[in-house]
């Protein structure tokens, strides 16, 4: 028997267009209890949320992560937050010096604390029959969204999530071959015929789902992003907010 929880992890599809219909505050408190759920290193919980239903505010949002009109259009926006200020009000309460922050790992932690976080939160979401799509451009304009919602020192914006009733069906984008993902004791870099393969597959994705208007591989798509640094006002925004990244 195929697992439930299984299944709709699957089946999950980015949504941009939403119904105009609201996200009941019994369901949006259940998302967010799941994501409390999640664990995190240390039990630190090193990772916080803003809810976001006013519509300036979201329309602001839209605007500073690059024009993306779905989050002015969802009923809900959230942004999640690496967050590190509960973290020095304990160091300061037992007189101790936050070292840590000086680290990359502290970072990194931050980082994998949302993404378990917002992980829980989706899978809960499209449990309960919303839509929802990640947006990583909250890291587009960071210092502007840092001032936009108030963030004390030690709390950065990583990821944002748009949440609302799906208003399209668009089709499932295939997933590299397992072969390429999953390595059994040792990683496997023999991996060549694999991309090859992938960029095919994701050739005749495109082909399908823009109607031959954009047919591009894998390849192409990752090597338009990554030929640059995309968000080149991270790194000094990270070190503004207290994550030093110096050790």
């Amino acid at each position: 028997m195929v697992s439930k929880v299984y299944e709709l992890m699957s089946n999950h599809v980015s949504i941009r267009k939403y119904k105009d219909e609201d996200v009941k505050q019994e369901d949006l408190n259940m998302i967010l209890r799941g994501a409390q759920f999640a664990p995190s290193s240390i039990n630190g919980q090193q990772w916080s949320v803003v809810v976001i239903r006013d519509k300036e505010t979201k329309k602001k949002m839209a605007d500073l992560t690059g024009g993306q009109k779905w989050i002015e259009e969802a009923p809900v926006f959230l942004v999640f937050l690496a967050d590190y200020y509960r973290t020095a009000l304990a160091l300061e309460k037992e007189n101790k010096e936050f070292k840590n922050m000086e680290s990359i790992e502290a970072t990194m932690v931050g980082s994998v604390d949302v993404g378990i976080a917002f992980a829980n939160a989706m899978n809960v979401a499209e449990s309960l029959g919303y839509g929802i799509v990640p947006i990583g451009a909250v890291r587009r304009e960071p210092m502007e969204i840092i001032e936009l919602l108030e963030l004390p020192k030690y709390v950065y914006p990583v990821l944002g999530m748009c949440i609302g009733i799906p208003d399209e069906k668009p089709m499932k984008k295939p997933r590299l071959p397992e072969k390429a993902v999953i390595h059994n004791e040792k990683y496997n870099k023999d991996l060549n015929d694999l991309v090859d393969q992938y960029d095919e597959t994701i050739r005749e994705y495109m082909d399908t789902r823009t109607q031959g208007k954009d047919v591009r591989t894998w390849s192409q798509g990752i090597s338009s992003v990554y030929e640059n640094v995309y968000f080149p006002k991270v790194y000094p925004s990270l070190k503004q907010q207290g994550f030093t990244n110096d050790k």
